[in-house]
């Protein structure tokens, strides 16, 4: 998942902490279900295909009494994330796998490389890495004969609904693809409404709010714009020195010091962010022709929903993709829980894991086509 740090302007907007959020808890949630389960559950494998030396390990459910069921596999958000996506005691990928399969559509997820029992480093690992993991799990349930190989579809959350269309884009053996919260505008434009959004939700002056996202934008140009590590950390520099000699009654420029400057070159050691920064969706949403479905809460903070949404359509429609869904539903955060503000501060207190109306919107819409 995107989600910055919560400290200095512009320090929030270019370095991420995975997750935000401490140690899982390891509290039980009402929604995890419980053994014993009506429907087969198998541990298996797979070999990234690009790699061997990466073995993939998860979990594939499958419903009991159909012969060929359709299959969707789950992509996790940003960090290194368990089969189960968990965090604070909720596994929203094990919710989404039990209620899936339990009505007649297989699942597989998987630990994410160099996590729980999947080998392979995820350090310095970058979203088109992720997505060759993805793309082996697609090999590997194309050599099973108890799903349908020609019903094989990606499930992706936040980042991983960024894979899930890099996938799609190139892969004809991906069925339909469902984006939960996932991006529409480039990795930039992503971090800087966040970054606002979730500083109004803290209180910020608004005044301060644009300053920041102005020179946060000009940062992620010049990351946009240059290869060489060397150049942009000159650029970033020239930039920020440039910004306060030019502006001195603006409200981020007591924040400008070298102490602070450092910090923000810390992002040329990311070479996940900087690849994140880059990457457009709109470029693999526009190659999609599979059926597409997808949704976001009214009150995600991390990824906003009437900006990416949008992103989202008109890439789709720009491609004249001929089965497009796109949901906005209320009253839900990034991982889709019923929320008050949405603010991640929310996540682990909020009892439920992944609200029933998001459930069923993806199960029937999956159905209605598989």
């Amino acid at each position: 998942m995107y989600c910055p740090m919560k400290r200095l302007p512009i320090y929030s907007t270019i370095l991420l902490l995975l997750f935000c959020l401490s140690a899982f808890a390891q509290s039980k949630r009402p929604q995890n279900p419980e053994p014993p389960f009506n429907y087969s559950s198998q541990e298996v494998s797979f070999v990234n295909s690009k790699t061997d030396s990466i073995v993939l390990s998860g979990t594939l459910t499958l419903p009991n009494n159909i012969k060929k069921p359709p299959v969707a596999i789950l992509i996790s958000g940003s960090g290194p994330q368990n089969r189960d996506e968990e965090l604070k005691g909720h596994k929203p990928f094990l919710v989404l796998a039990d209620f899936l399969t339990k009505n007649g559509i297989a699942v597989l997820r998987y630990d994410d490389r160099g996590f729980g029992k999947s080998t392979g480093s995820f350090k310095g690992s970058t979203t088109y890495d992720f997505a060759t993991d993805t793309e082996s799990a697609i090999t590997f349930l194309k050599s099973r004969t108890d799903i349908d190989t020609n019903k094989i579809g990606l499930i992706g959350h936040s980042e991983g609904g960024l894979i899930a269309p890099i996938v799609a884009s190139t892969n004809k053996d991906v069925a339909f693809i469902v984006l939960l919260a996932g991006p529409g505008v480039d990795g930039a434009k992503v971090l800087t409404s966040q970054s606002k959004h979730m500083g109004k939700l803290m209180g910020m002056a608004e005044e301060f709010l644009n300053e920041n996202e102005k020179l946060a934008s000009s940062i992620y140009k010049i990351i946009q714009t240059d290869t060489d590590k060397e150049v942009i950390r000159t650029k970033i520099t020239n930039a920020l020195n440039g910004y306060k000699e030019k502006n001195p009654d603006s409200p981020v420029v007591n924040f400008i010091n070298p102490i602070m400057i450092e910090q923000q070159l810390k992002i040329l050691d990311s070479k996940w962010l900087l690849e994140l920064i880059r990457i457009d969706p709109k470029v693999f949403l526009e190659k999609t022709t599979c059926p597409v479905l997808a949704i976001n809460g009214s009150k995600d903070c991390q990824v906003l929903p009437a900006l990416n949404l949008e992103g989202i359509k008109t890439a789709l429609e720009k491609g004249k993709n001929k089965d497009i869904t796109i949901k906005e539903l209320e009253g839900l955060n990034h991982l889709f829980q019923t929320a008050d503000t949405g603010n991640i501060t929310e996540y682990e207190t909020i009892e439920e894991t992944f609200s029933p109306i998001a459930l069923n919107l993806i199960k029937d819409w999956i159905l209605e086509r598989f």
